[in-house]
């Protein structure tokens, strides 16, 4: 498949926005429990808004991927059916309760509304986390089920799918929270850069998972099968077109081989191996620029793991659509 990169920053970005949501709320959790010290509502107010910050970045750029941007909104229509609607309707809602979670510590506003079982208080600021925590992983999920539904593209049709974009973008968001922890509370540095590093691991034996399932992927087609013919030597000489079309265009990167193979290597250390070493640097020494490097270089392996995802999936389409001229 062609790789878009308006849906490359899109999924990317709006992962970072998930994991860092998730990360603020983990935090909150910790300290209901009193696993944590206390922290002021400044801490979650601002950590929000930055999540905010890649969710939006990412939303824009989801509309450099439609041919009709103003008809935006049909999209939302199919929800029963469409794993697109459903992510959709899914990330402004989860976008919302990320803005309310923001507000309310912004302006401190977190009387109690409940209580656990055990008796330990549940605030207001709980309550909306915790919507939005359902939120962010229905948001993963759909996502990520949008290409593990296609079941032709069979290096797309797995759960291992949703598993990394899952993982990708949760263990994205806790590296980047580590940073801003760095700036902003560094006693929770060891914290955060703990949960980082187990996530970037789970992410790295998940990815490398699905390299090796479809590694071993056996194509159903053939030229024979497609033709209905049984000669078993079958050659194309062209396909009646002299400068390509929209099926070359779209569904076929035109890349090497040589330099896919170049690109899984480069995202395997660049998201995973690096970070995982300048993370457990970062614990110790508490150093921000560790913490910097840990999130530019990861979001670069990201950025092309998510150019890989596209380019590897092989479409049907291809046996015949191999050459232009």
């Amino acid at each position: 498949m062609h790789p878009a990169f308006s849906v490359i920053f899109l999924t990317t970005l709006i992962g970072i926005g998930q994991g860092l949501f998730l990360a603020m709320f983990t935090v909150e959790s910790h300290v209901a429990f009193a696993m944590l010290p206390k922290q002021p509502h400044a801490f979650y107010a601002y950590g929000s808004l930055l999540a905010l910050v890649f969710l939006g970045a990412g939303l824009i750029a989801s509309f450099w991927h439609l041919g009709r941007p103003e008809r935006a909104w049909r999209a939302a229509t199919r929800w029963r059916t469409s794993w697109l609607s459903r992510e959709v309707i899914v990330l402004p809602a989860f976008m919302g309760v990320t803005f309310v979670y923001g507000v309310a510590h912004m302006f401190s506003f977190s009387p109690v509304v409940g209580a656990l079982p055990g008796g330990a208080p549940v605030t207001l600021t709980n309550l909306v986390g915790a919507i939005g925590t359902i939120l962010a992983f229905a948001l993963f999920v759909s996502t990520g089920m949008i290409y593990a539904c296609v079941r032709f593209l069979r290096e797309w049709s797995s759960p291992l799918t949703v598993i990394n974009y899952t993982l990708l973008g949760w263990a994205s968001g806790f590296t980047v929270a580590t940073l801003y922890a760095g700036y902003a509370a560094p006693h929770l540095v060891p914290f955060m850069a703990g949960w980082a590093l187990i996530l970037t691991v789970l992410g790295f034996i998940s990815r490398v998972a699905s390299l090796i399932r479809n590694a071993r992927l056996k194509p159903k087609s053939t030229l024979q099968s497609a033709l209905g013919v049984k000669h078993p030597r079958i050659v194309q000489k062209t396909q009646g077109a002299m400068g390509g079309s929209f099926n070359t265009r779209e569904f076929f990167h035109g890349a090497k081989p040589a330099l896919l193979r170049s690109v899984k290597w480069f995202f395997l250390v660049a998201a995973f191996v690096v970070p995982i070493v300048l993370l457990s640097a970062g614990i110790s020494g508490r150093t921000t620029t560790i913490l910097l490097a840990a999130a530019l270089i990861q979001y670069i392996g990201l950025l092309a793991e998510r150019w890989f995802f596209f380019a590897q999936a092989n479409h049907p389409q291809n046996l015949y659509y191999q050459s232009v001229a």
